[in-house]
């Protein structure tokens, strides 16, 4: 025993810090069109390979190819870039009114938007979505209204949520966007309960829950994968890994001894590893999914490899923790610039029209934030009276709670 070495702890340590070159020369990125694509009635111990690989549509020459191409309609491809256009400029603008001083705090999603359209184009709008703080997608894509958006981010007289939520944890009911929780790991908890009480209905909807690569590590993801596989829950759990949670990179969650997508394996569920920069391939996966909860075969894990180009907030400064304009250097590409390639290739876009819809969605978006704007700002204008602070607690208001109210004098 005196011979025995010391014992000591692996910390995961990014391979780069500030200061150094990006590199990404460990990804192990197949060739696109490489992976088969099974049956949904497949059993997940057939698949298992599927999470240490990654499904992928789009080549370098922006051409679709392999068995996942999806085979959409140019209209289908020309709405989903226009809606992640709009989603960038949505974000950029709601960036710039956060430094106005307009609201509190902001996040953005520029360079994931394929993970929410893509999945949006691909679920029915009547399923139910339990999104993480990246899916803004999913309401635009859904033609939810973007000043009501707006409207909650500036908490402002026109918030819905009369200001009880932090600015982008939105939440429509309308149209099937579960309340954004700060509590990441519990939207997994929350849409496996929605889709097994679906199913207790006899109902058609499904569920769909994400998560960040950080948030894996929270108990609730492994609670939810359990009911998923033990009751074979119509839901899709989707895990998008960006590569960073918050300042901390996806190793320190676990992303160093196996992907997000082996967890699945565990507990018997199909889990499939997707290019998340390309609309088709996070269409085709999604599909997939879907199909095979509808038809009673239970849930199946997702993950979506792609980037978080941006700071993780407007509190969030990443040259304090990555090199700087890593993101330019991201193998997989801008899922915007790689739809559009795509459909120039099939002649169905042109460098012309994708100017000028830029041009569009701009001037969209700008003519949204006035309409917002002037119900108010978190800085200026009107906001919800006091005394709302009392509503939507119970359906009858308490004794303590009327008590409270009068000596307020609201």
């Amino acid at each position: 025993m005196a011979n025995s070495a010391r014992l000591n702890l692996h910390i995961p340590e990014p391979k780069v810090r500030p200061g150094d070159q990006p590199d990404f020369s460990y990804l192990k990125i197949p060739a696109a069109g490489s992976v088969p694509r099974p049956d949904i009635a497949i059993c997940a111990k057939e698949i298992g390979a599927y999470t240490d690989t990654l499904i992928r549509v789009l080549d370098d020459d922006g051409n679709a190819v392999g068995p996942w191409d999806p085979k959409l309609e140019p209209e289908t491809l020309r709405r989903g870039l226009r809606v992640m256009m709009l989603t960038r400029a949505y974000d950029d603008r709601m960036f710039r009114v956060q430094r106005q001083g307009k609201t509190s705090f902001y996040m953005k999603c520029t360079g994931e938007e394929a993970v929410a359209v893509a999945q949006a184009l691909a679920l029915e709008n009547t399923d139910m979505c339990f999104p993480t703080y990246r899916q803004q997608g999913l309401l635009i894509t859904r033609n939810w209204s973007m000043v009501d958006m707006m409207c909650q981010v500036f908490s402002n007289s026109r918030d819905r949520l009369k200001g009880r939520q932090m600015p982008v944890f939105y939440s429509s009911k309308e149209a099937g966007f579960f309340s954004i929780s700060g509590n990441l790991g519990t939207q997994y908890c929350q849409a496996v309960g929605w889709a097994m009480a679906s199913a207790l209905k006899g109902d058609t909807r499904i569920a769909a829950a994400w998560i960040g690569d950080g948030a894996t590590a929270e108990g609730d993801f492994h609670y939810a994968l359990t009911f998923a596989s033990v009751y074979r829950v119509p839901v899709i759990l989707n895990i998008v890994n960006n590569q960073w949670a918050i300042s901390t990179f996806q190793g320190v969650a676990g992303g160093e001894q196996a992907t997000f997508a082996a967890r699945a394996l565990g507990y018997g569920l199909p889990g499939l590893r997707v290019d998340g920069n390309d609309l088709l391939a996070v269409y085709a996966a999604t599909k997939w999914a879907a199909d095979r909860a509808r038809a009673n075969r239970g849930a199946t894990v997702i993950e979506l490899f792609t980037y978080r180009a941006s700071a993780h907030s407007t509190s969030d400064d990443p040259a304090k923790y990555r090199p700087a304009k890593e993101e330019e250097k991201w193998p997989l590409g801008d899922p915007i610039e790689r739809l559009k390639q795509h459909l120039i290739v099939r002649g169905e876009w042109s460098v012309d029209r994708h100017s000028a819809q830029e041009s569009e969605v701009v001037e969209e978006v700008t003519t949204a934030v006035r309409e917002a704007e002037s119900y108010g700002t978190l800085g200026s204008g009107p906001t919800h009276s006091a005394s709302t602070m009392f509503e939507d607690i119970f359906k009858e208001p308490t004794w303590n709670l009327r008590e409270q109210r009068q000596q307020l004098g609201v």
